[in-house]
């Protein structure tokens, strides 16, 4: 998307020793003149990553160095975390709410991925900006997308087209998506009991996995914050020649091997932008997870003898 509005999007790394969050020093050195827009993703998808209010303060004060630079805030899994991690938005921080596009949606706290109901809270010049593009482009009910970033995002170019992604206004939601976002809504703050079950199951089933796969040779891990999501790092399983299989050689390849001696299918991190590591969903059952984990186990220990 950036590269239909004619910008240049640069993918600033992040480091699973650091949880996946950005450094606002690489951020500070990257920025230039022609940087427009900086996406930011908390919680994160993949990594499951939260940043802390300290840390979104201190990229607040880099941000208001540069006038022409805007934050587009995902907060898709705000409600989604688990305590002592804490969802600051970053339009709540001081001068940054006149910086800041902040999209959000039904999909993940209420589990209404299929209902396709996302929004955009912002300055009003910018949010009739997305209303303009969104009524001449899209044609049925749409959810903005949600950005899947490791760490952020800084768009480089003379001129930044505004994104076609949904509105505050529900602008082409149908009837019954709003309906059911109202009901949604209903529940009460960050969903009520109803998501505070919900959530409580996420994090049993993060403290199974993260013990499970911490104690699996070769692979490194960090404890994800929020979301649904482990970003683990299994490199040290790359190289290695697998017979009637063939060469392991990065995550696309592992991931295949994992589906076709296990029967698990995992998300290669290259489509992520971090080959070393795979995406696990955890938006499964306990029992489920336990399964699919002990056969992911049989598969790699199968590799193990040649893991240095």
């Amino acid at each position: 998307m950036a590269r239909l509005a004619d910008a240049t999007p640069v993918i600033l790394p992040t480091l699973i020793s650091d949880n996946f969050l950005l450094d606002p020093e690489l951020l500070e050195s990257n920025i230039t003149e022609k940087s427009r827009l900086l996406i930011l993703c908390s919680p994160s998808n993949p990594t499951g990553s939260v940043y802390a209010k300290k840390l979104l303060e201190k990229i607040a004060e880099i941000v208001a160095k540069h006038p022409r630079l805007l934050v587009l805030s995902d907060e898709i899994y705000e409600h989604i975390i688990y305590a002592p991690a804490t969802h600051t938005s970053f339009a709540s921080l001081p001068g940054m709410w006149e910086r800041t596009l902040t999209v959000n949606g039904f999909s993940k706290a209420f589990a209404m991925t299929g209902w396709r109901l996302g929004y955009i809270a912002g300055p009003k010049n910018f949010i009739a900006a997305c209303n303009k593009i969104q009524s001449q482009d899209i044609e049925n009910d749409q959810n903005f997308g949600t950005f899947s970033w490791i760490g952020c995002v800084v768009y480089w170019g003379l001129q930044m087209q505004p994104l076609l992604i949904s509105d505050l206004y529900w602008s082409r939601a149908s009837s019954i998506a709003q309906k059911a976002g109202v009901a949604a809504l209903g529940l009460g703050y960050a969903g009520g009991e109803v998501v505070s079950t919900m959530v409580k199951a996420f994090r049993e089933r993060r403290d199974f996995l993260v013990k499970s796969f911490g104690e699996l040779e070769g692979v490194k891990i960090s404890e994800p914050q929020g979301a649904f999501y482990l970003f683990i790092d299994f490199s040290s399983y790359y190289g290695i020649e697998v017979e009637g299989f063939g060469k392991i050689e990065n995550s696309e390849s592992l991931c295949r091997y994992l589906l076709d001696k296990g029967q698990v299918a995992l998300v290669p991190g290259d489509a992520f932008g971090d080959d070393s590591c795979i995406r696990i969903s955890y938006a499964a059952s306990l029992t489920t997870l336990q399964a699919s984990f002990e056969r992911i186990k049989k598969a790699l220990i199968s590799l193990r003898p040649a893991v240095p």
